[in-house]
């Protein structure tokens, strides 16, 4: 069977500052004109973390800059191309908490998707539907909300210019789906008053259309379309 190709290629970890000096030729031969991941550390605490499309000279310059002095070990992380080395970077900095002394910021991902608040509002919903249901009460409807859905809909797509292309993947099967300029959503030929009506129509069942469709926010990235109420 053949090996699958890693992010990682090669490591080295947790080697002494002094190295620089008494073997500098040989950890040169190791990282000259390669990228990726590197870490920092002071007395076996994580104090920075970086990446570079060049190790030997940023490593080099951490011995001269406002780093100097503040760590004495080090290990890199050798990657095959840097086509995610950002990513990678605000990943490691995002799950290490607190933040390392060393890196002034957190780390930014430039697409990714925020689910926290879609889960917030999700979890309200499936709870207040349990009260509900607990009580014997119908479904809460409400006029006003489908009314303000369509409203802001229909003012996107004035505002842009053009329909809003959604999509879907439900069990396996990839839909799609337009917004119109005023506001209804256009699927298979039908125009439904809202995406949960349009979601609907896809899985037989009530949805909450703004977590159930996703739109195209930059290209090859589709995210929910209820990040547009939060851009």
């Amino acid at each position: 069977m053949p090996k699958k190709d890693g992010l990682v290629c090669q490591h080295l970890e947790h080697i002494d500052v002094s190295a620089f000096e008494d073997y500098q030729h040989i950890i040169r031969a190791y990282v000259r004109r390669k990228g990726g991941v590197y870490a920092l550390y002071r007395r076996n605490k994580l104090y920075y973390i970086g990446l570079a499309s060049d190790l030997e000279r940023r490593l080099g310059a951490h011995l001269k800059d406002g780093h100097k002095q503040k760590w004495d070990s080090f290990s890199v992380y050798l990657t095959g191309n840097d086509q995610h080395l950002k990513e990678l970077e605000s990943l490691m900095l995002r799950v290490i908490l607190p933040t390392p002394k060393g890196n002034k910021q957190s780390g930014k991902f430039a697409t990714s998707e925020n689910l926290r608040s879609g889960f917030k509002r999700d979890v309200n919903e499936y709870k207040n539907g349990e009260i509900r249901k607990l009580f014997g009460l119908a479904p809460k409807q409400s006029k006003q909300a489908k009314s303000t859905v369509d409203s802001f809909l229909a003012q996107y797509v004035q505002r842009t210019g053009k329909s809003l292309q959604l999509r879907t993947v439900y069990k396996g099967k990839t839909y799609r789906a337009f917004v119109q300029k005023d506001g209804t959503v256009r699927f298979k030929n039908k125009k439904y008053r809202s995406p949960s009506a349009a979601g609907k129509a896809v899985n037989h069942r009530a949805c909450n259309g703004w977590a159930f469709w996703r739109y195209q926010s930059a290209p090859g990235q589709w995210v929910r379309l209820s990040n547009l109420r939060s851009s």
